[in-house]
């Protein structure tokens, strides 16, 4: 097996990984009236451009080579650092939707009986969610051998994550108030010690 092969088998792994973990747990939150939510044309914008970063591209060129001028021969170092930092990404996931449990939501929701989870995972990172997405868009940087395809995790998530997490953190204050803004005072957004 190429590298490339082994890159290209690997993104498809770490999807449906994603899909593995994420499927349960929505399935339970959608048993969870949604109390508050923020969806609306601009959300449905920022996961379309995710997705497309995140899925479409990277899918479009495993399964077809399309681009193909835009394809590279990867190093064996850089598809094991791209496994590297899969399992971590696939980890980090299912401790995050483990945590939230029935809070969890796809989008900008508050869900009825909503509480703050500050315990696991969130004792020390405000939106471990988001740093597992980082993590993935950087697998597939590595993973996928394409100069489009591969990095398009990191632009689309990226332009997702801009976007959204100021309008999030702004919902989860007006939701819990001080409780909220102590957490916010006593953890970092994305990773501990850094941001």
């Amino acid at each position: 097996m190429t590298p490339a092969l082994v890159g290209s088998v690997a993104w498809v792994l770490m999807v449906a990984g994603w899909y593995v973990i994420r499927y349960p747990f929505e399935r339970r939150a959608r048993r969870t009236r949604v109390e508050r939510t923020r969806r609306g044309p601009a959300e449905t914008l920022r996961m379309a451009i995710s997705l497309t970063g995140l899925g479409l591209l990277p899918g479009v060129f495993v399964a077809t080579g399309w681009p193909r001028s835009a394809t590279y021969d990867p190093a064996w170092w850089q598809i094991g650092l791209g496994l590297v930092a899969m399992a971590g990404a696939l980890v980090l996931f299912r401790k995050t939707h483990k945590a939230l449990g029935k809070m969890w939501s796809v989008s900008l929701d508050i869900r009825e009986k909503h509480r703050l989870v500050t315990s696991g995972i969130y004792r020390r990172v405000r939106h471990p969610m988001y740093t597992a997405f980082w993590t993935m868009a950087l697998a597939q940087a590595l993973l996928v051998p394409n100069w489009i395809a591969g990095p398009a995790g990191l632009i689309g998530f990226g332009i997702l994550f801009a976007a959204r997490v100021a309008p999030e953190e702004r919902m989860m204050e007006e939701a819990f108030g001080d409780e909220y803004r102590a957490y916010k005072a006593r953890t970092a957004r994305i990773i501990p010690g850094l941001f």
